[in-house]
């Protein structure tokens, strides 16, 4: 062995074991929801006392159990998951029976549950196989199911569970295949999967005359998914108990900047007191992040800071706009005014920053809040004199 290949072996050994580990964790989370929604299923048919929760079951369970990203959203997702992915049943029990807590009563009902479909797997796969020897047991008839289907070892091992809550709203259990395929094949990324899914990529392929060469030149640019962003996803943050924030701190420019403009608009005064840093809301069945809440004890209203470390674009816009009116929504009380947004936005080479209000008609107030909140050339000013120091 030379000194090369002592440096190959250990930068090799290091990142396998991290894959690994990674693989891991992912897939104990993707059980763990699994095992809640089968949990609350069963509940929901057999408990004695379900009469008394009825609809409110999943909030007053949240509230019970009291563990971080376990709230009635988070809940009714993972029933969800339970009821469209039955096949996770075979991988399900298997780690169940791992970490061994025999002593929780429902155990005994999953254990029976689960006996029974591995045995009518084992002999539908039997049967498969006497009948068609080339049958591939990664896409093959699942017996949970009914439908083409993969492996769920395979699957737990290929989509991490953000992957999985993106197949969720699909219908269609052939299309909802048809996308696992297609994401496994081509490693894509969560966001990729979403791309694809609101592109009609299935019904696009279907009709095409050449779906191959469109499955090689959609994969040709996709989105790759990379092994620190399962980590990073909000649901392991939450399985973890780590802090979510570091999921959209990407860079240490962008964090910098976050600090010290968090620290420029206090000291401006004129009633900025903050709130939250990284304030993590969720629409529908995704999560965003607003990098800095303030409220205004003067215009008696939220100040939303959007900072963005590239060009201007018309998401950057829109997406701010969006937290606009989920403030105005959910946020917003009977005495505050509409939240107001700012966009920051830099190529490092020009500043851009642009006020949003959520349909104000009070044109008394868009003049007063022009007035109390810092100037488009403060924060421009501000933000171009950071980017020459860091």
């Amino acid at each position: 062995m030379n000194f090369t290949s002592l440096v190959q072996a250990i930068q090799l050994t290091h990142t396998s074991f991290r894959q690994q580990a990674i693989k891991a964790v992912n897939q104990s989370l993707t059980v763990r929801n699994w095992l809640i929604g089968f949990y609350i299923v069963e509940f929901e048919q057999k408990g004695e006392d379900r009469a008394v929760y009825g609809s409110n079951l999943l909030e007053e369970l949240s509230k019970k159990i009291n563990i971080p990203g376990l709230a009635s959203r988070s809940l009714l997702l993972f029933r969800s998951f339970y009821l469209v992915y039955p096949q996770i049943a075979e991988v399900a029990y298997q780690q169940f029976k791992i970490i061994n807590i025999k002593e929780i009563p429902i155990w005994q009902t999953l254990s029976a549950k689960l006996q029974k479909e591995l045995q009518i797997s084992q002999t539908s796969a039997k049967l498969q196989t006497t009948n068609n020897q080339s049958t591939n047991t990664a896409q093959s008839m699942n017996k949970f199911t009914g439908y083409l289907a993969i492996d769920a070892a395979k699957l737990l091992s290929k989509l991490s569970f953000s992957h999985l809550v993106e197949l969720f709203p699909i219908s269609d259990p052939l299309e909802r295949t048809y996308y696992e395929i297609e994401c496994i094949k081509g490693n894509w990324s969560v966001r990729e999967l979403r791309r694809q899914i609101n592109s009609l990529y299935f019904e696009r392929s279907g009709l095409s005359k050449s779906p191959e060469k469109l499955s090689a030149l959609i994969n040709e640019k996709a989105e790759q998914l990379q092994p620190g962003d399962v980590i990073k996803s909000v649901y392991t943050f939450e399985f973890l108990e780590l802090n979510a924030k570091h999921v959209v701190e990407e860079s240490d420019l962008e964090t910098a900047l976050l600090n010290h403009l968090q620290q420029f608009m206090l000291e401006l005064g004129h009633g900025f007191c903050l709130e939250a840093r990284q304030k993590r809301i969720l629409i529908g069945d995704e999560y965003y992040f607003i990098d800095l809440v303030f409220y205004h004890r003067i215009l008696k209203c939220h100040v939303l800071v959007d900072l963005k470390i590239e060009e201007f674009n018309h998401n950057n816009a829109g997406q701010l706009n969006t937290y606009l009116n989920y403030y105005k929504k959910e946020v917003l009380v009977h005495d505050d005014n509409p939240p107001v947004g700012i966009l920051m936005v830099t190529n490092k080479n020009q500043m851009l920053v642009e006020y949003a209000t959520a349909g104000m008609d009070s044109q008394l107030f868009v003049s007063k809040y022009l007035v109390e909140l810092p100037t488009r050339e403060q924060l421009e000013n501000f933000v171009l004199n950071e980017l020459k120091q860091l």
